[in-house]
């Protein structure tokens, strides 16, 4: 109470203060002759100014000191100051425990971290392969339910199936390229009743791939015809013959292909390029249990945007920049790819696009499938002698050629030397028993 009490003091000592400055004229008037000095005034005001701090700071102090008493007996006379505090305490220790978990958060292992990413990563890839797998198979089974004739309701096919095999080899060929049929009848391919008996046993087939003339039924036509008539070898499509049609005919012939035989690969091959059947078997056998497979010489060449050379392609600007090179993909010459990559072309063909080369518009067909790409060199061995020493070696060819011809060089003429020198024997592909 020593503080009020100080302050009703100040009060009165004001209020006298008040009346005595009221009386101040009768007492002038008494005293006109004794005015103080103005120095005095002065000091006495100063000294009532600082004796009025003292009195407040004192008063303040009291009060401080009266609240801290009380907090620490327990009083309760500032109850919202008391509340107040223990919020701000609550609220410092929530953050405080927040920091806590964020720093332990930021110090923990990352590799923990990145490990669990990784994890959950291939995860999902192996989900979305396994998917992948799946609706490549049931597009495949629907593919040759729908070409199996026995499915359908005309009795004249009911016995009609898809007839099986190991590889379709399909040789590109020409109207104007009948010396050369005849140079790898003479030389790898079999004939007659070989043919069958290479087909039957051990599921090699092999046929010559034509389409018909701007003119069906005309003189190239009745060629093809009787040459067809004797070797029974040739694989006829529904499509027009032209050096600029060769990526619609690849992509035909795998859709005809792989309607006609349940083959486990196919691959198109060249006809001035000489192949071991024997060899070849062998190489696409320790493949066979493979989901997707793209074989051959895998290569990037460079996209040629000049007009008049040969294999310009009209459409490079979509490689990028002038100068820029192919995605990878297989040599022309000679390549396979797996049963279920065949189902995807037939499937896809109409909306499947086509560039001036056909080796690239097979590989802008799988780039965005999860496909393997086997890149064998044993497929673009050259001619003798490097073809030739290889065999000697005990390492021999898949296909021998020239690459500055794009295949051997005068193959009519050169055929036989070539399959003389570097040949695996008459009676190799009866040898292989991996199939």
């Amino acid at each position: 109470m020593r503080a009020v009490s100080i302050e009703k003091l100040l009060q009165l000592g004001k209020t006298t203060a008040l009346f005595g400055f009221r009386q101040q004229p009768s007492s002038t008037k008494k005293m006109r002759g004794k005015n103080l000095p103005s120095k005095v005034v002065v000091i006495l005001c100063i000294a009532s100014f600082l004796a009025g701090s003292l009195f407040t700071n004192r008063t303040n102090w009291n009060r401080t000191s009266s609240s801290e008493s009380n907090n620490e007996h327990g009083g309760n006379r500032h109850p919202i100051a008391t509340v107040d505090h223990l919020e701000n305490k609550q609220l410092s220790q929530i953050k405080t425990a927040d920091c806590d978990h964020k720093r332990k958060l930021a110090e923990g292992d990352p590799g923990d971290v990145m490990g669990e990413v990784s994890k959950t990563h291939d995860a999902i890839q192996s989900l979305e392969k396994t998917m992948s797998k799946l609706e490549m198979e049931l597009a495949v089974n629907r593919m040759y339910h729908n070409n199996d004739p026995a499915t359908h309701d005309d009795d004249a096919s009911k016995n009609h199936t898809l007839q099986k095999a190991f590889v379709v080899i399909g040789i590109n060929t020409a109207f104007s390229s009948r010396r050369r049929r005849d140079s790898i009848r003479e030389t790898w391919m079999p004939t007659g009743e070989k043919l069958k008996k290479l087909e039957k046993e051990k599921g090699i087939v092999i046929r010559f791939v034509i389409g018909h003339s701007s003119t069906p039924g005309g003189y190239l036509d009745r060629a093809i015809d009787a040459e067809e008539a004797q070797y029974k070898d040739f694989l006829k499509l529904e499509h027009v013959e032209g050096y600029h049609e060769l990526s619609a005919k690849t992509r035909t012939y795998f859709s005809v292909a792989s309607a006609i035989w349940d083959a486990d690969f196919y691959m198109k091959v060249d006809d001035d390029v000489h192949v071991n059947l024997g060899m070849l078997v062998t190489r696409l056998a320790k493949h066979r249990s493979k989901p997707r497979v793209y074989i051959g010489c895998m290569k990037s060449g460079p996209v040629l945007s000049q007009k008049g050379v040969k294999y310009h392609e009209p459409e490079f600007w979509k490689f990028g920049e002038e100068g820029n090179k192919y995605f990878r993909h297989a040599t022309g010459q000679i390549y396979a790819i797996s049963k279920d990559l065949a189902a995807y072309i037939s499937i896809n063909s109409p909306i499947l696009h086509k560039f001036a080369n056909e080796d690239v518009s097979l590989g802008s067909w799988l780039i965005g499938l999860e496909v393997n790409h086997v890149n064998d060199r044993s497929m673009c061995c050259g001619t003798p002698p490097e073809c030739e020493w290889k065999s000697l070696s005990g390492n021999v060819c898949v296909a021998s050629f020239d690459w500055s011809c794009s295949g051997i060089c005068k193959s009519v003429d050169r055929m036989k030397d070539v399959h003389t020198a570097c040949g695996e024997g008459d009676e190799a592909v009866w040898k292989v028993d991996d199939l």
